[in-house]
């Protein structure tokens, strides 16, 4: 098993307090550089765009009871030579990048190749990147950049339309990465067809809107452009390690005709879609990986509450861990109220891992393949720097001497 550790740098209250920016920051660059000194394997990075508090005035909010702002990290690849300037051994994760916003999926391929032209002159360099990146969870930050529906129908269609449109813009940013010379007049086309609604009714209502019974709906292109290649084009491409935020079989294979593109997971994938997830058949037969598909390419968000806590005995740790996770996962979920699904929700109970060293590694044990890899999110509605550093190093120090001897 992998441990990698999840940032969030989410700037929302806790108990009252919301601390500064700055502090925020500051409270990051310790727990990653502890998180370095301790031996986790890759450190992810949730990326955001815009205030979340502000997008609450506007007519249709995407998250209207969230306090606060979901996330300060604006840009992955700014943060990650910051922190690559002050640690030694741990790689970096982008949690996740949208490609879709901030000038689409042509400038941030653009934007990964000059970062790794940088990282990659020091001939001794050998941590990677791994960027995550997906369509975006939050449709107010794509439509300040006008990514959105344009008509009638494409609003009625827009949750399957969006992962289309995904499917495309990752086919442009993964072929771009590559080397690829494109034009837009050679990508997949985006089309709907009644597999990707789910029911007859949606289907319909998208059709009548539409003006068409036809058995399929071509979408007019949302990128128009001659071929074009990015620069700079000579950067070591054993530094990436690219991973789609997306479950959908086709969008799947469809990026793995291209680069080798393992899959990211978010804290409301329950376990059992996570088990049910089939790596790509192009993934084994057609590119060259290194061996087979392994469970550890598509990491696990996991929400940690542990209490280590010298002085109490093991029932008092579990019940204050307990209490504590009640509240977080309370206060998260409450504001995600309306934006997932409920049946991902009451499906996600297992991604959080509960109670004192013992009880943490029994749950791991229980619920977890020995060859998956844990993406462990310790500042999780906890803004006490110096606890989410205690608890990382009980995880390291007491918890996985436990796993290991089991």
């Amino acid at each position: 098993m992998k441990y990698d550790i999840f940032f969030s740098i989410c700037q929302t209250p806790v108990g009252g307090y919301t601390p500064d920016e700055p502090t925020m920051f500051r409270n990051f660059v310790d727990q990653v550089q502890a998180a370095d000194a301790l031996g986790y394997d890759v450190g992810w990075i949730a990326e955001s765009h815009l205030s979340s508090q502000v997008q609450k005035r506007h007519r249709e909010p995407v998250i209207p009871h969230w306090q606060g702002e979901v996330g300060l990290n604006v840009d992955f690849l700014q943060l990650a030579s910051h922190v690559f300037a002050r640690t030694k051994r741990i790689e970096l994760g982008s949690a996740i990048m949208n490609i879709l916003c901030n000038g689409g999926p042509v400038a941030a391929a653009e934007r990964v190749a000059a970062f790794l032209s940088f990282h990659g002159l020091d001939p001794a360099e050998r941590r990677r990147i791994h960027v995550g990146f997906a369509a975006g969870r939050f449709d107010f930050m794509n439509r300040a950049y006008g990514v959105g529906p344009r008509t009638a129908w494409e609003r009625a269609a827009w949750g399957p339309l969006k992962t289309a449109l995904f499917r495309q813009s990752g086919e442009i940013f993964v072929r771009l990465l590559r080397g690829d010379e494109l034009a837009a007049s050679e990508l997949e086309p985006l089309v709907l067809s009644r597999p990707q609604f789910r029911t007859d009714a949606e289907w319909d209502r998208v059709r009548e809107l539409a003006g068409t019974t036809a058995d399929t709906l071509e979408v007019p292109p949302y990128y128009q452009f001659e071929v074009l290649k990015i620069v700079p084009s000579h950067f070591r491409r054993e530094l990436l390690q690219l991973v789609a935020g997306s479950h959908d079989g086709p969008t799947q294979e469809h990026l793995n005709q291209f680069l080798p593109v393992q899959v990211f997971n978010l804290s409301i994938t329950s376990a059992a879609v996570i088990d049910d997830t089939q790596p790509p058949v192009a993934y084994t037969a057609e590119l060259k990986f290194d061996g087979p598909w392994r469970r550890d390419y598509m990491p696990r968000t996991v929400f940690v509450f542990l209490n280590a806590q010298e002085g109490r005995s093991a029932e008092q740790r579990r019940a204050a861990a307990q209490e504590e996770a009640t509240a977080a996962l309370g206060a998260y979920w409450s504001a995600l109220d309306g934006t997932v699904d409920p049946k991902k929700v009451a499906g996600a109970a297992d991604n959080a891992i509960i109670g004192d060293p013992a009880a943490v590694a029994q749950q791991i044990r229980e619920r977890f393949h020995p060859d998956d890899r844990l993406m462990l999110w310790f500042d999780f509605f906890n803004h006490d720097n110096a606890r989410v550093i205690e608890n990382m190093a009980a995880f390291r120090e007491q918890v996985l001497p436990l796993l290991e001897r089991a």
